[in-house]
């Protein structure tokens, strides 16, 4: 029996060897890894919150199993799925929308993916803010366009400006990129911020790709405001959206996409080809968190934003470290700029990776590294963890470079 010794790098395509391996989900791996092996692993790695599903959603789920709601659906969802998507755009974002300009997908990541394939090809440019989400350059590479990653600072709130938007315009861009609240930084633009950077894309046929999936998750009088509802951009932003965040549905696998219908249809036709409708129970389980009472949703918003004062405060009092304050999601995005370079307990911190596995093969911290974001010189932190697992790895951080 002849085993084949032909690399299998010669076989694949440039798509994939130009892309990464998502940097949070191996993390996450090798902290599940040593947490199995009996290592006492405090994470703030996942991306997910630590709540539970809320029962009404797990119910509906079950009664739709109960039901025999389980061959498939209509590739693009179920129609009782979109009228809810229709009233939560119209009840919290203030976007009117027709059914037949939404498609539910599985998750939200295949929502973003399936414009990116349908919009891009060889030749063109996608203009991503960094520190961005770690799928945007690589879902942008596997259609076939260029990333183009702008830099944000600190000091700036890691948000973009119009000027820097301009610079970066060829005749070349197809699409910028807008996740607001942000993952990794939770950056949240405001009303006058959005539509500064839209006045500079009036008239350019250029596309607004607008990741709005922590739009549920705000602190204080912050409101996100999305693009769309600016009537001379309607045409040309694209809103993806879902319930994992917002419904702790991590797991079951709905995101939902709104925008022209031309584009929506083109989504179909990707989505029919791949994987075909979502999860049929799901979908049901989605109605009724978009439709069902929304009080648990408040609740938990400002459990996140008593976790994310504490995490502020913790965070900033690490020498080496330096934070701004999140206005939305649940992640901390410190600057470790200041521990850089230096040797603790016999190792070099060379970059935010060196950070990383030193934190967690030493010290049992999962944290992810900024280079996965477009940051080399920070480090994310999920605050959707308890307040004493969250004073604990503070513990611990401090005392790895103390």
């Amino acid at each position: 029996m002849s085993t084949s010794t032909v690399p299998g790098e010669i076989h694949l395509t440039r798509r994939v060897l130009s892309m990464q391996e998502s940097q949070t989900m191996r993390i996450t791996a090798l902290a599940n890894k040593m947490k199995a092996e009996g290592k006492d692993i405090v994470s703030l790695s996942a991306g997910e919150p630590d709540f539970p599903t809320p029962d009404h959603v797990n119910k509906a789920g079950i009664d739709a199993i109960n039901a025999g709601f389980t061959r498939y659906t209509a590739n693009s969802g179920i129609p009782e799925l979109k009228k809810a998507i229709l009233e939560k755009f119209r009840r919290d974002n203030g976007l009117e929308f027709q059914e037949n300009q939404i498609i539910v997908s599985n998750g939200g990541k295949q929502t973003l993916a399936n414009t990116f394939l349908a919009l891009c090809q060889e030749g063109d440019e996608v203009i991503v803010p960094a520190p961005y989400w770690v799928s945007f350059p690589e879902m942008v590479r596997l259609a076939g366009a260029e990333p183009v990653i702008v830099d944000t600072t600190i000091e700036a709130e890691y948000k973009i400006t119009p000027a820097q938007l301009e610079a970066a315009i060829t005749p070349k861009t197809k699409i910028l990129v807008l996740n607001s609240p942000s993952n990794p930084t939770g950056a949240v633009y405001s009303e006058s911020e959005v539509r500064g950077l839209m006045k500079v894309l009036e008239g350019r046929n250029i596309f607004v790709v607008s990741d709005e999936m922590y739009d549920r998750i705000v602190y204080g009088d912050v409101r996100p405001f999305s693009p769309a509802r600016i009537p001379e951009m309607k045409e040309w932003v694209i809103v993806s959206n879902g319930v994992s965040k917002t419904y702790s549905m991590t797991g079951w696998r709905i995101g939902y996409l709104a925008g022209p219908k031309w584009l929506i249809d083109a989504c179909d036709k990707i989505q029919s080809q791949t994987t075909s409708n979502p999860n049929a129970i799901a979908q049901k389980a989605a109605v009724a968190a978009l439709m069902g009472d929304q009080g648990i949703v408040e609740e938990r918003r400002l459990e996140f934003e008593r976790r994310r004062d504490y995490m502020y405060e913790a965070i900033n009092s690490i020498p080496g470290f330096r934070t701004a304050l999140p206005q939305g999601a649940f992640y901390i995005f410190p600057s470790i700029s200041g521990v850089l370079g230096k040797s603790f307990n016999g190792t070099v911190m060379n970059d935010s990776a060196d950070v990383a596995e030193y934190l967690l093969k030493e010290h049992f911290v999962a944290t992810v590294p900024g280079d996965a974001f477009g940051a080399p010189e920070n480090l994310r932190l999920s605050y959707a963890a308890s307040i004493s697992s969250l004073e604990e790895a503070v513990n611990r951080i401090k005392k790895a470079f103390r």
